[in-house]
Order: C-alpha cells, then structure tokens, then sequence
C-alpha cells in the first residue's frame, strides 16, 4: 500500500488548559495539516475539530474517531503533536494499544517523527506521558496557589454574588449586597419558602452574573453559603476571610435552624386565606383554619385532636378585632416626637466602659487561635487525621467568629439600644396611617405573639416593647390624651425609661389576652 492509498483522519483540539501554550489555533493547525497531506499526497477521510480538555477521557469526538478506525474506514491520523491526540493515560494507551494491533498503521505530525515499531512506539509514549505530566503539573500549581490564597483568607475563585473579583480580591457589591442581606433576613422569619423568596427578590432584581434569573436551588445554595459572614467554606474547611461581610453569623445561624425546621413547602393549590395557620384555638389547642360560607370566610378550629365546643367567627369580626388590637399599642404623636427627641439626647451622652469585659473576649479569642494552631501541629504529626482537623477546625473557627460578633455587638450596645428604641417610636408612629388587611396583618405578627381565637375573641401576649407599652395601661390610639396622662409621663418618664431598657432585658412574661 502506498501514499496514494491511505486514507488519514484529520484531528485538530484546542482547549481552555492550553492557553498559557503557544498551541496554534485550529485555523492555523487545519491549514498546516492540509497541506502536509497534499505534500504527502494523503486521502483524507474526515476532519475532527474537538473543543473539549483532554484532561480526562470521554471526548466524543476523538472517542468517534477511534470507533471509526476500528472499523476501517481510515489507518492513518494526522495531528499537530501527540499532545493534541491525549494528554490521560487512558486516551493515550488506546492510541498506543492500536498501533499495536495495526488498527493505526501511521500517525503524522508537523512537530514530532513517529513510526509504528518500538523505538516510534517508545518515543510516542513518552510523549504521552510529557503531556499527562503537564497537565498533572499544572493542576497542582494551580492548587497549590489557591490552597494559599485561602489559607490568606483570601477567596481563590470567581466571586460569588453579592461580591466583585477587584485586584484579586474580592470586595462588597454595593448594588447587590443589599439585596443579599434583605435575602438572609426575609428567610430567617420563617414565614417565606424558597419558591417564594425566589419570587420576591427575583422581581427585586436579584439576578446570576449572566444577567439569567435565580432558581429555587441558587437560593438554596447561597443561604447556605458561609462567605457572607465573612468565613469561607473551601474543600469542606472553614477559613477565616478578610473581605467585608455582609451579613452577621448570628443571622447565618438562624436561616440555617429554619431550613433545617422546613420538612416541607407550603402546599400547592390552596386558598390563600388572609389568617391561615394564623391562630389556635384557645380550648383544644389545634389549627384554625378558614372556609368560605354563602360568599364569607369563617374561622373555625380544625378539631383535629379533641372533641371542641368552639363556634365559627366571621373573618371582618377578627379583622376588626385586630385593628382595635393596634390601636391599643399606639401612642399619641406629640408624645412621640418627645420621646424621640430625649432618646437622642440620651445618646449623645452615653459612654461605653466595660474594658473588662471587652478584655475577657479578646483573651477567649486569643485561647482559640492557640488551639487551632495546635490543631494544625498535631495534624502535621499525624496525631489527627484529617477529618478530625477539620470537624475540630471548623468548630473553633464558627465559635471564633461567634466570640468576635458579640465584642463588635459589646462595643456598639449602647449605640444600639438607643438606635432600636428610635426604631421601635419611629414605627409607632406608622400604626396610624390607613394600612390594608394583609399589612395589618403584618403588623400585629410585630406587636405580639402565641395568637389565639376563643369565644370569637382574639387572644394574644404583646412582646418585647410592646409588653412594656401594654403593662404601662397608658392605651387609647392616636386619641386626644388626657393633661394627666400627659403629665405622667413627660414627669416621670417612667414609660420611656421602660421601653428603653426593654432592648436590654426584652422581658416576654405572658400577658392575659386583651379581649374586645
């Protein structure tokens, strides 16, 4: 058989691993290629153009090729370098395996002689092997570097959302690292799934990089995901990262109990009734659910555990209810602006002096930074293995962070006591303007808790602030107030005193329920 009879294939690959490789483009090694089997006046068969690593093997094109071979159609292959033919040991040792078999009777190259008898052979497989050492080099280099960057507490890979890649580094996203946040604490109530926290923040704006939507398994994954606390989560270990969070651990730590708590989503199909899974029933302790009734919705209680002697309530008679309920909690404006105005003049003179205490955390922290460190030597001497380094590890790294949170919140509790007690005056100050069912809704999910229904009345225990608003018997909405009222509390300030140090203690001792 000569020259004139052999019928070649054409193979040409160009790959993302090779770009630090002055390799020729395809055009390039096509336009070589051709003209080497018009030189050598060879019958080529088919040209393959594969754009997929030979990292590892299952290319389909080059698998077809072999196929192909085997079956006849051509003896010969043409390439730019064996490189470009395999760079595993599997890819390599079936060409090497059809040499021998005489399946392949010639291979030619621009950049490397081989013949089919052992010396060629011998040279083939060593090319092969050159090749597999490059790659297998490369990857632990670029390993080796990330392992380091991260150990730095610098993240190694393309940014995640809510963070750019700057300098490599990463640093906030100002446009995006909001939306994160509101993210965490939206899911952290407990009163969203992630359908329909996909949902809302997708029609906020939030968005992948590409510019595509988020699916319910992004937003799976990024609460789940460590780096917003300012920790990073790298080949299952916990790192200590110097970019800026945008959330606190405290908060990771609360999505991560809800999620946990999420067996199931919410059921598809049913009415979306304004006070489902809203109340219990005060005799027997079950659901209450909602029905419609001749065009009106009815509560009623699920009797699904004992025998229940409770009757029906008309929804308008709870929504009433509950408005009367707001009311009550709400304080006339001019004592408002009052309180607002001696809250911020408390604050300008508060200072903060517990160096002691601030002293004791730096030293616990000091304490875990020592141990990790042991953890590390007694690895190295192979005391550990390396999952016990790393269930350890990450123990003391969560609670470093932990130790960490409370000195910052230690440092700022007296900022934050006055910020959440203007907070708390600023969001009274809502409750009188016009707000739908839904919002209302809302709203008293913030003044109270453990809702019940009884005898067509609502039950419920204010909380925090609320309580201390509700025990002060100072009720009575936005009504024209009393001078004695009044003067009792601009006085003795007692109330305001009350509420301030409510973000203190945030005393919940149940309170009977206020019935209408």
């Amino acid at each position: 058989m000569n020259n004139q009879t052999k019928k070649f294939f054409i193979y040409t690959r160009k790959s993302t691993d090779d770009k630090d490789r002055q390799v020729r483009s395809i055009a390039d090694q096509l336009s070589e290629l051709k003209e080497l089997a018009l030189k050598e006046q060879l019958e080529v068969v088919d040209v393959f153009v594969e754009k997929q690593t030979a990292k590892i093997p299952g290319r389909p094109l080059f698998n077809e090729m072999m196929e192909r071979m085997e079956k006849g159609e051509a003896s010969g292959i043409l390439a730019w370098h064996p490189d470009r033919l395999a760079r595993n040991s599997v890819d390599g040792g079936k060409v090497i395996y059809l040499v021998d078999t005489g399946v392949i009777s010639e291979m030619k190259f621009p950049t490397f002689w081989f013949d089919p008898t052992p010396q060629g052979k011998f040279m083939l497989s060593i090319a092969f092997s050159q090749s597999k050492y490059y790659v297998d080099n490369l990857g632990e280099n670029i390993k080796r570097g990330k392992n380091n960057k991260v150990k730095d507490g610098i993240w190694p890979q393309m940014s995640p959302l809510g963070y750019r890649n700057e300098d490599g580094r990463i640093v906030v996203d100002v446009d995006i690292a909001p939306l994160i946040k509101k993210t965490f604490e939206a899911y952290s109530t407990g009163n969203f799934t992630l359908r329909e926290l996909r949902n809302k923040f997708n029609g906020l704006g939030l968005k992948r990089k590409s510019g595509k939507e988020l699916a319910v398994s992004n937003y799976q994954k990024l609460l789940k995901n460590p780096i917003y606390t300012g920790l990073m989560l790298y080949n299952g270990e916990i790192f200590e990262g110097k970019h800026e969070p945008i959330i606190s651990k405290k908060l990771f730590d609360t999505v991560q109990e809800v999620m946990s708590r999420k067996s199931k989503p919410h059921s598809k199909g049913l009415k979306p009734f304004l006070y489902r899974g809203f109340f219990r029933c005060g005799e027997c302790g079950c659901f209450i659910t909602t029905e419609t009734q001749k065009g009106h919705n009815y509560l009623r209680c699920t009797k699904r555990k004992n025998p229940c002697e409770q009757k029906y309530a008309r929804e308008e008679l709870i929504t009433s209810q509950i408005q009367e309920e707001i009311k009550k909690v709400s304080l006339p404006l001019d004592w408002l602006s009052w309180m607002i105005a001696e809250n911020r003049k408390d604050q300008s003179s508060e200072i903060q002096s517990s160096t002691l205490f601030a002293d004791s955390i730096k030293a616990e922290i000091s304490l875990l930074e020592t141990k990790i460190e042991k953890l590390m030597n007694a690895y190295l001497e192979s005391a550990l293995s390396l999952e016990e380094y790393r269930d350890a590890k990450n123990a003391l790294v969560a609670s470093k962070q932990l130790l960490k949170e409370k000195l910052l919140a230690f440092e700022q509790k007296a900022n934050n006591r006055f910020e959440l007690t203007e907070k708390f005056l600023k969001y009274n100050m809502e409750l009188a303007n016009d707000r739908t069912n839904e919002e209302n809704t809302h709203l008293f999910k913030k003044v109270g808790s453990n809702f019940i229904l009884e005898a067509r009345t609502v039950l419920f225990e204010p909380r925090g602030a609320w309580k201390t608003l509700s025990d002060s018997e100072f009720f009575g909405g936005n009504a024209e107030q009393t001078a004695l009222r009044a003067d009792h509390i601009f006085g003795s300030e007692t109330l305001f005193e009350n509420l301030r140090k409510v973000w203190d203690s945030n005393p919940r001792a149940p309170l009977k329920g206020a019935t209408v």
